[in-house]
C-alpha cells in the first residue's frame, strides 16, 4: 500500500512533520519520501508543480489520488487506513468532540505563530510598524495562553484526552517549533511537559526533523514571548 505513495516534504516544516507523523502512526513506512528544500526553492521545482499547481510542501499522492493540503492528509490517510495502526479518532463522542475542536483551533495556532515569523519577510522595510510587531506577538502570547489553559483542564494527557489523536498529529508540530524557537518552559509549563512527553514517541522521534538533528541548538526568536 504505502509503495504506491508519495510525499515530498521539507524538514522542520509544521504542516509536512504532521504528515509524516500519521503515516508513522498508520503503519505506512516504505512510502516514496522525496526531501526537498525550501532554502534552494526546491518546493518550486517541477516536480511539485506536477502534483501541487500551488508550488507549497506537503505534496502527496497515493496512486492516481491527490491531496496536498496538510489536513485533508492526515484525514485521508486515517479514514482509508483506519483499521491499521493506532486509531486517530476515538471512539468517545466527547473526546472525538473535543479531537476535532483541537484539531481545527490548530490552525489559529499556525497562523499566528506565521504572523510573527513572517512579519518582516512579508513586509517591506519602510513600511513595517513596531505596533504591529507588538500586535502580532501579543495575539500569539494569548492563543498559547490559551493551549496552557487547556491542558491545565484536562481530562488527559494528550489535546483530546487519554489517547493520542489526530489533535495531537497536526498541532504537536507547531509547539515543538514554538520551543525550537526558543519559547520559554518555564513560562508555558504544561505544554513544555507535554511537548518533552511526546518527544520520545516512535512515530515523533522517527520522523524528527533531520535539520534539527543536525544542529540541535534552537533560536532565541521567541524566548520573550
Amino acid at each position: 500500500m504505502a509503495k504506491d505513495m508519495t510525499l515530498m516534504w521539507g524538514s522542520g516544516s509544521p504542516p509536512c512533520w504532521k504528515v509524516l507523523i500519521a503515516l508513522e502512526e498508520k503503519n505506512l513506512q516504505g512510502y516514496n519520501s522525496v526531501l526537498l528544500s525550501f532554502e534552494k526553492g526546491e518546493h518550486k521545482s517541477q516536480q511539485v508543480l506536477d502534483i501541487n499547481p500551488r508550488g507549497q510542501l506537503p505534496t502527496f499522492k497515493h496512486g492516481d489520488r491527490i491531496v496536498n493540503e496538510s489536513y485533508g492528509i492526515c484525514s485521508y490517510l486515517e479514514s482509508q487506513f483506519k483499521n491499521q495502526g493506532t486509531k486517530l479518532i476515538p471512539e468517545c463522542g466527547a473526546e472525538q468532540a473535543r479531537m476535532y475542536q483541537r484539531m481545527y483551533e490548530g490552525q489559529t495556532l499556525a497562523q499566528k505563530m506565521m504572523d510573527v515569523l513572517t512579519y518582516n519577510m512579508k513586509v517591506p522595510e519602510g513600511e513595517r510598524h513596531d505596533s504591529a510587531i507588538k500586535r502580532n506577538s501579543e495575539a500569539l502570547s494569548a492563543e498559547i495562553k490559551t493551549w496552557e489553559g487547556y491542558l491545565q483542564k484536562g481530562p488527559g494527557p494528550y489535546l483530546a484526552g487519554k489517547d493520542f489523536t489526530l489533535a495531537d498529529v497536526t498541532v504537536y508540530p507547531n509547539f515543538a517549533l514554538l520551543f525550537r524557537l526558543g519559547l520559554c518552559e518555564k513560562r508555558y509549563p504544561k505544554l513544555a511537559e507535554y511537548c518533552n512527553f511526546l518527544k520520545d514517541r516512535p512515530s515523533i522521534k522517527a520522523t524528527w526533523p533531520p535539520t534539527w538533528r543536525e544542529n540541535p541548538q534552537g533560536q532565541t526568536v521567541l524566548k520573550d514571548l
